[in-house]
């Protein structure tokens, strides 16, 4: 028996919300790379890590925010613990590929494309790993043209976001392009669910074991989305992150002022071992001598 499928099950609540985390994340990964793209001081893996990690959490909460309004009518669904969790660490994993090859080796046409498909894989892996760990009491079809083109729209929206972290360097321009990074990832979601039908074995209804979806979903959504909140955190105390390319980037005499040190978190580490102290930053004093004259010369009184 076919099954009913319902994936808007609490209507826009769970879209609007799956693609606010999709943004978030989206834009805190995106400002992480550009903060190792500004400064030669930053400590790059250190800020890499902390950006493909904000990416992997905030599509994953996307995907599981949005599969809370997922329901088939003539079954109960509950979720495998360990696939979930595994999806996550997929979607953390290749996604930090993708952005190390972009940190360390550049923003050609070449490592650009090797690196959005690396991505968009990656991402597309987290989303049917997740679909794995559903279970129901029934059989779960895929239509593959519509799978595969999820896959592209995923691998597209990658190196889209991949390409706007190396170019775009203005606050502003970077959150519309976490905006469309959002669109992008919340329609590979949906796209990929409007492939799946559902086979539903018998007439069982609510009487299949398992558990409400929300009683999983939720608590295993608390940790990324604290995740998310601390790393915003850091992003919002970064001066460098929120001027990008303004008064921070000039040097020093250009703009009249003493340069600022850098109190980032993720500062170079041999920058901080190196760093002066405050008595070898005083100013020397030089005492001026007098001209080499005889009428210069200051007459000294008797020695006593």
């Amino acid at each position: 028996m076919e099954g009913t499928v319902d994936g808007f099950r609490y209507g826009l609540v769970t879209p609007v919300a799956a693609f606010v985390m999709a943004c978030l994340g989206g834009a805190l990964g995106l400002r992480c790379i550009v903060r190792t793209l500004l400064s030669s001081e930053s400590w790059k893996p250190g800020w890499l890590a902390l950006g493909a990690a904000s990416i992997g959490c905030g599509i994953w909460t996307m995907h599981f925010i949005a599969m809370i309004g997922f329901q088939v009518v003539e079954t109960r669904i509950r979720y495998d613990v360990g696939l979930t969790v595994l999806s996550l660490a997929v979607a953390i994993v290749v996604v930090g590929i993708g952005v190390f090859i972009v940190g360390y080796r550049g923003a050609g046409t070449l490592n650009l494309s090797f690196a959005g498909v690396i991505t968009g894989l990656g991402v597309a892996a987290m989303h049917y790993l997740g679909m794995a760990a559903l279970h129901l009491n029934g059989t779960v079809h895929y239509d593959p043209v519509v799978v595969a083109l999820s896959v592209v729209i995923a691998v597209v929206a990658a190196t889209a976001a991949l390409w706007a972290a190396v170019t775009i360097r203005g606050f502003l321009t970077s959150l519309g392009a976490s905006l469309i990074m959002g669109v992008a990832v919340t329609g590979m979601h949906y796209t990929g669910m409007s492939a799946v039908s559902v086979h539903v074995h018998g007439r069982t209804g609510g009487s299949w074991a398992g558990g409400s979806p929300t009683s999983l979903l939720l608590p295993m959504l608390v940790g990324p989305a604290i995740f998310l909140l601390l790393a915003g955190v850091v992003v919002m105390f970064d001066p460098l992150l929120v001027l990008g390319d303004g008064d921070w980037n000039r040097s020093p005499a250009s703009a009249g002022v003493a340069a600022p040190r850098s109190g980032s978190l993720f500062e170079h580490p041999e920058n901080q071992e190196n760093r002066s102290s405050p008595e070898d930053e005083a100013p020397r004093v030089v005492q001026a001598r007098a001209p080499q004259d005889p009428q210069w010369a200051v007459p000294r009184g008797p020695r006593r």
